[in-house]
């Protein structure tokens, strides 16, 4: 076994997105998510709309040749990579009076949440534009606007779990956003009702976007018509 790879503090989050063909090991992708989600690591699977990909995995845990060796096992089933993003869990800067509690869940989360099947996914970094420069502004700017996000963001709480990992250093944008929702309409108030906030339609940029629904791997190739 390989000497694990850990973050000094949180996990280590890798989204992988496959197309699913009909050459697909079936158990063979059950197993490398079996394998995966022990010892505090995790895997949310889900169907991906669109055309972007069919499935998706979430794989977060401390050791990250643990996430390797999910990557390339689902690989080896015949599954293919059409996409990926690494990140870390993080707490925020401007988080420091957040309760333990809530600082355990960014930290260590417990996913999926029960009652959410809606899942959605997206990279985002901020503006660093000539009047919309975000690395410009004073920490207590950043903090008051941050804080102000959240309050928008807080609206949606039993609606929608909110899950952003940090990807600055390790992938092309420097946070990805992981939303799971009642429904897919909360998914896209939400995301709408935030971009009026000042955080975000002053200073934000996004990537591209996944949505699909959760569902564990015998129900994800069945619904995708892999036997």
């Amino acid at each position: 076994m390989s000497t694990p790879v850990s973050p000094s503090v949180g996990w280590g989050a890798l989204h992988l997105f496959f197309r699913v063909g009909p050459g697909v090991d079936r158990g063979a992708v059950a197993a490398a998510v079996k394998a995966c989600g022990e010892d505090d690591h995790q895997v949310v699977s889900f169907a991906v709309l669109g055309h972007k990909a069919d499935a998706g995995f979430f794989a977060l845990g401390p050791d990250l040749w643990r996430l390797r060796a999910l990557q390339s096992s689902l690989q080896d089933a015949g599954l293919e990579l059409t996409s990926s993003y690494v990140s870390l869990t993080e707490l925020s800067e401007y988080a420091a009076g957040v309760p333990d509690e809530m600082k355990r869940a960014r930290l260590y989360p417990r996913l999926p949440p029960e009652g959410m099947p809606a899942i959605c996914f997206y990279p985002m970094s901020k503006r660093r534009q000539p009047e919309q420069n975000w690395y410009e502004l004073p920490f207590d700017d950043r903090k008051e606007l941050m804080y102000g996000h959240g309050a928008v963001g807080r609206k949606f709480a039993g609606r929608i779990l909110q899950l952003i990992t940090g990807s600055t250093g390790l992938d092309d944008w420097e946070w990805g956003v992981t939303l799971f929702g009642r429904t897919p309409d909360d998914l896209k108030e939400v995301v709408y009702t935030m971009r009026f906030d000042p955080a975000s339609a002053r200073y934000a940029e996004f990537g591209p976007f996944y949505a699909g629904m959760v569902a564990d791997v015998d129900e994800l190739l069945n619904r995708l018509g892999r036997s």
